[in-house]
């Protein structure tokens, strides 16, 4: 076995085989029950299920709490989840550049299995590509996960009503700051932590105790929470009202921002929830996100207010209004 990824791994023959069944299948263990086929034969406990995909690329790969295998099994269990999905299975396809080290492979494959065991996910199916040295940046990965709806309750973010209320489960911008920091070596990656985290048993959790209260949910990913919130605004067209004092941001993560002239409202997050929930659930909510570790500092921030249909208004710690914007582009390159 080489130590490096070469381009007859992808070649389909007997390195290929090695790869696959030798270092992917074997690391995944219980959590990968695919036979190897050109397809997964599923059976489903439903008959409404939710099918999500995304890619992942991540700079660095390795980050203080995590790396790309971790990112892409928590990010697609969380699209899964929000959706008021129980996830299931995953699929996973790897794109990897030759001279890739399989030692760091293989430390990304633990991670996947690792994420789907906590998960409570089984991995189904997969695929490897190997490309030419500098075709890549190292390893791309692609997840698509099937989960399967059994709840009544419709979560939509066509759904919110004057009164509502605007909670956030954790601490915005944290992992754009710490990947930020990593590349810039700004010094804050071991203050700042990315926030990546499986999130369907929070979900779960918030579900079982509210019920139809909770209208939709989003995880806060790139765009940050001022997209989020604006997308939420102009689906259902209300207005929402922001209080920026209530927004839990840790205060080494707005000293980055400040430093690096970015509004925290727009960082991303790999572990965080936006939920929308009824007045009379708010409380039943809360007592169900603080009983997770990765929600302790969950908060209502905002509410749905009168006004201006689609329009998200902020009110800062000197008593002014501001209109948060649905940025045009990004703040930042992207970051995964």
């Amino acid at each position: 076995m080489t130590k490096t990824v070469v381009l007859d791994h992808g070649a389909g023959g007997g390195m290929s085989q090695e790869l696959i069944s030798g270092t992917i299948a074997s690391i995944l263990g219980d959590t990968y029950i695919g036979e190897m086929e050109d397809s997964a034969l599923l059976e489903l406990p439903g008959r409404r299920i939710a099918m999500t995909t995304d890619s992942f690329v991540v700079d660095p790969v390795f980050f203080g709490n995590g790396d790309i295998g971790k990112i892409a099994v928590a990010g697609t269990v969380n699209d899964l989840a929000v959706s008021g999905a129980r996830p299931l299975y995953l699929t996973l396809a790897v794109v990897l550049e030759e001279g890739f080290a399989l030692a760091d492979f293989r430390r990304i494959l633990h991670s996947v299995r690792d994420t789907a065991e906590a998960a409570g996910v089984r991995i189904v199916a997969g695929d490897t590509k190997v490309v030419r040295r500098g075709e890549a940046d190292g390893i791309f990965l692609n997840t698509t996960g099937i989960g399967v709806l059994e709840r009544a309750t419709g979560l939509s973010s066509r759904a919110l009503r004057t009164g509502d209320q605007i909670i956030v489960t954790g601490y915005l911008g944290d992992h754009s700051i710490h990947i930020l920091s990593l590349r810039e070596g700004l010094g804050f990656e071991q203050r700042v932590f990315s926030d990546c985290a499986v999130l369907n048993h929070v979900i779960a959790d918030v579900l079982d105790a509210c019920g139809d209260g909770v209208r939709c949910i989003r995880d806060v990913t790139r765009g940050g929470l001022g997209t989020v919130v604006n997308e939420f605004a102009q689906a259902s067209g209300v207005a929402i009202g922001l209080t920026q004092q209530a927004l839990p941001v840790r205060p080494e993560t707005a000293m980055a921002a400040d430093m690096l002239g970015v509004d925290v409202m727009y960082l991303a997050n790999e572990g965080n929830l936006c939920l929308v929930v009824a007045p009379d659930r708010t409380e039943a909510a809360l007592n169900a996100l603080h009983a997770h570790g990765t929600c302790a500092a969950a908060a209502v921030v905002g509410s749905v207010v009168e006004g201006p249909q689609g329009v998200v208004r902020m009110t800062g710690a000197d008593g002014r209004e501001a209109t948060v914007e649905l940025l045009y582009g990004a703040q930042l390159p992207r970051l995964c």
